[in-house]
């Protein structure tokens, strides 16, 4: 229940912070160098802008690299869309939300194959008790005209002794 209730409260802070950086609007004057020398929150109204602790500058993101460059700043003092976030955790933090997200997608794929299976057991199983019972049903109607056939023998005086019985048995 408490992991639960941990890994709500960080989807929902995740999801919050995204929120937070794609409102942002962006200003008219996309050059991040300007807001070089001010505050963290000045520089990241730009939307396309890195702030870095380090440095106390606002550079354009480096968007042709996925990351930015340990030169361009450190990821620990890299600030992007929050400056209370440091992009080494975000990353570390989204990369743990997905490896949860895609475990809990194959533990449902296997759940649900696992009760596929043990559903097609039980239909298994009831077929084969359908069949058992159709088998020991028919060898007792074959139990009971053996009889009668014999009864009827006993009656007319035909015995096994008669040399046509031998082709009554197939």
């Amino acid at each position: 229940m408490i992991q639960t209730r941990t890994f709500l409260l960080s989807f929902l802070f995740f999801v919050f912070s995204f929120a937070v950086v794609f409102a942002q609007t962006t200003s008219p004057v996309t050059n991040c160098t300007l807001k070089s020398n001010t505050t963290c929150e000045e520089c990241l109204k730009i939307v396309s802008c890195l702030w870095c602790i380090s440095s106390q500058k606002c550079i354009d993101y480096p968007v042709k690299s996925i990351l930015p460059s340990h030169s361009v700043c450190p990821l620990s003092d890299a600030r992007w869309g929050m400056c209370w976030m440091n992009f080494q955790t975000l990353i570390i933090t989204i990369s743990v939300i997905a490896s949860v997200i895609v475990i809990a997608i194959f533990v449902c794929c296997f759940c649900c194959c696992k009760c596929e299976n043990i559903g097609s057991r039980r239909n298994d199983e009831r077929t084969e008790r359908q069949a058992h019972l159709r088998k020991f049903r028919q060898e007792e109607r074959k139990a009971e005209m053996k009889k009668r056939h014999d009864e009827m023998r006993l009656k007319y005086g035909l015995t096994k002794d008669n040399p046509y019985s031998r082709f009554e048995n197939s």
